[in-house]
């Protein structure tokens, strides 16, 4: 089934950085079940535009598979993906929503610490450490002299709005913060938020689950959306995995994937057991399939607090 074909998708999209532990896996469960449950079709593309390690992108599909999961077409890369992006950066800059930006991110990080008697200053800053705007204003003769000087640029958006709203089935109405951000890099490459937003709305994804620490970004990229015509998603942000100190799970935390579980006589049947008790989905010692836990699943009754993980006492199915 297509996107097209279910009028609509979901979506897991992990980076090519190493292999999936249990909390990325645990997301690709949810968003697997808010896909299927709701009739959309369900896709897995590659955000490979920053760090990859080599042999990592076949390694986590393979994780996924031995859990079970299942997606529609062709995994999708970003880094084939630049025309796409360009074409929806050149429309920016052709409505004088982009400007060019040369800051350092030190000069950013000093020009967000420092006294600013312009009232208007920190309403493009966000809580979470927002551009200043400090090249929003550049003369064409400013630019000309910065490129001269031989210094790269990023291309940031003009933004409008320093707030946006959007509605998360777990969290409810959310607002956040709206700045100048970046569009494309200054080595060229497109900034995160700008192709994430342009392969959702090219793929037809209508529904994003992810990590609630991607939560404040939702505004940004529901806002940069609007500016480029495209349809506004169903966004689901989802508790995360954390280790015994409360932090991000990370492979550093012990036999987090399933290669370091299977050493230890975890199956991925039983992983996936394990994260279906998590979530309330499944008793302790079940064995089960995704697709026994589709008529289970009721976003509703879904956990709301992070999954503590202790890989030393992970108990087996």
């Amino acid at each position: 089934m297509s996107a097209t074909e279910s009028g609509g998708a979901g979506r897991f999209a992990p980076s090519p950085s190493g292999d999936l532990h249990l909390g990325n896996l645990r997301t690709a469960l949810l968003a697997w079940l808010f896909a299927r449950s709701t009739g959309r079709g369900f896709l897995v593309r590659m955000e490979d535009l920053d760090r990859v390690r080599p042999g990592a992108a076949p390694r986590q599909l393979a994780d996924l598979a031995a859990i079970g999961l299942d997606w529609d077409g062709p995994v999708v890369q970003q880094s084939a993906r630049t025309p796409l992006y360009d074409a929806a950066i050149s429309s920016l800059i052709d409505r004088d929503l982009a400007y060019e930006c040369f800051c350092t991110r030190r000069e950013i990080r000093e020009a967000a610490s420092a006294p600013h008697p312009d009232p208007s200053f920190p309403q493009r800053i966000g809580a979470d450490g927002a551009y200043p705007g400090t090249c929003r204003s550049l003369t064409a003769a400013q630019v000309a002299e910065r490129r001269a000087d031989g210094r790269p640029s990023a291309w940031r958006l003009r933004a409008g709005a320093t707030r946006w709203t959007v509605d998360d089935e777990l969290a409810g109405a959310f607002t956040g913060a709206v700045d100048d951000l970046v569009l494309r890099r200054n080595d060229g490459v497109a900034a995160y938020n700008l192709a994430v937003v342009v392969d959702d709305a090219a793929q037809g994804v209508d529904q994003v689950v992810r990590g609630d620490d991607l939560l404040t970004s939702a505004p940004r990229q529901a806002y940069l959306a609007s500016l480029l015509g495209r349809p506004p998603v169903a966004y689901a942000h989802v508790p995360l995995a954390l280790n015994t100190h409360r932090q991000r799970l990370a492979k550093r935390d012990g036999a987090v994937t399933l290669t370091d579980l299977a050493a230890l006589g975890r199956s991925a049947v039983d992983v996936l057991g394990l994260l279906a008790a998590s979530l309330g989905l499944a008793g302790p010692g079940e064995r089960v399939t995704p697709t026994d836990l589709l008529p289970r699943f009721d976003p509703a009754a879904l956990p709301r607090d992070p999954w503590i993980v202790d890989p030393a006492t992970l108990p087996t199915v």
